[in-house]
């Protein structure tokens, strides 16, 4: 089931990914909608496939290096191939504070010219950007067997930047 709707400032869609490579390819379109200055929130629990989008991100943005989990180095940079922005790939679940903690790793500086993705974001790093991507990502509940791959990812524009006709270019075609 996929949605696309606005709200109060912000445009929503929802779209269900039932296998990796799905979600891979939903971080494609993804990219397609970034530049440099964009700012995306990931939330999910250990498992629910942000580095798998942000792997797809990568891949749309045409940046080097493998996306891997940044969880033990904090933050990784991936310089475009394709002169297009940087993808700043960050990994917040380690780090306690808000954004006080997260000025040491210059966000700020990289923003403007950098897609900046943050892992376990939230209540860390919205100050950076009154226009941000927030994605959930969440198992859908069901039979086990059946369901395990499949995730229920909502995508929230908040801010001036985002709206329903740039959101609805991340629903599949039927």
């Amino acid at each position: 089931m996929e949605a696309v709707h606005s709200q109060a400032g912000e445009a929503v869609v929802s779209v269900t990914v039932d296998s990796p490579e799905r979600m891979q390819d939903l971080g494609r379109r993804v990219a397609a909608l970034l530049g440099p200055g964009d700012l995306v929130l990931l939330t999910g629990e250990l498992g629910a496939g942000k580095t798998t989008l942000t792997r797809g991100l990568g891949e749309g943005l045409g940046v080097r290096g493998a996306v891997t989990s940044p969880t033990f180095v904090i933050a990784r940079v991936h310089p475009s191939l394709v002169g297009g922005p940087a993808l700043v790939h960050v990994d917040a679940y380690r780090l306690g504070g808000g954004l006080d903690e997260m000025e040491d790793l210059d966000l700020d500086v990289s923003l403007p010219e950098s897609v900046v993705v943050v892992e376990w974001g939230d209540g860390k790093v919205e100050d950076l950007s009154d226009d941000r991507l927030h994605v959930v990502i969440a198992r859908a509940v069901g039979h086990e067997e059946v369901l395990d791959d499949v995730r229920e990812v909502t995508v929230r524009g908040i801010g001036s930047r985002w709206d329903a006709d740039a959101l609805e270019r991340l629903v599949e075609p039927a």
